[in-house]
């Protein structure tokens, strides 16, 4: 049994990381990661292809990583002002609700979920109910 779960882990790991490295962060990758694994190798690939997703997702972040470079040089086109911010820009840090302005991300960058603005002159990413910086974009 457990040779046979390594096996499928192989299988489903051969077939879906190459499509997981497009995953958009962990949930992204979740949901294609299983996908792409149940397709490979049925209800077991899915929980393998699921985990391997989410790591994969994770490592990737919320933006790909060929978006970045451009999305970075979309934000500074925009000349967004910068929020002053007297902690460290990390990611996990919760930005306030007043003060700081939040901008839609463009569709064409796949992050519809999120919002983004300058803080201390770094782009970030935010999770918008929250205001949680999940991603810096450098």
């Amino acid at each position: 049994m457990i040779r046979r779960f390594v096996g499928i882990a192989a299988i489903v790991a051969a077939v879906a990381l190459p499509a997981l490295a497009q995953a958009q962060g962990v949930p992204g990758g979740i949901e294609r990661g299983a996908r792409e694994g149940e397709r490979a190798a049925g209800p077991v690939g899915a929980i393998v292809g699921g985990t391997i997703g989410g790591v994969v997702g994770g490592v990737a972040g919320v933006l790909g990583v060929d978006q970045r470079p451009r999305f970075r040089s979309y934000v500074v086109e925009q000349r967004r002002p910068s929020y002053q911010y007297r902690e460290d820009v990390r990611v996990g840090a919760v930005l306030p609700e007043q003060g700081v302005t939040y901008y839609e991300v463009p569709p064409e960058y796949g992050v519809q979920d999120y919002r983004y603005t300058v803080v201390n002159g770094r782009t970030v990413l935010v999770e918008p109910r929250t205001h949680r910086i999940v991603e810096i974009v450098e």
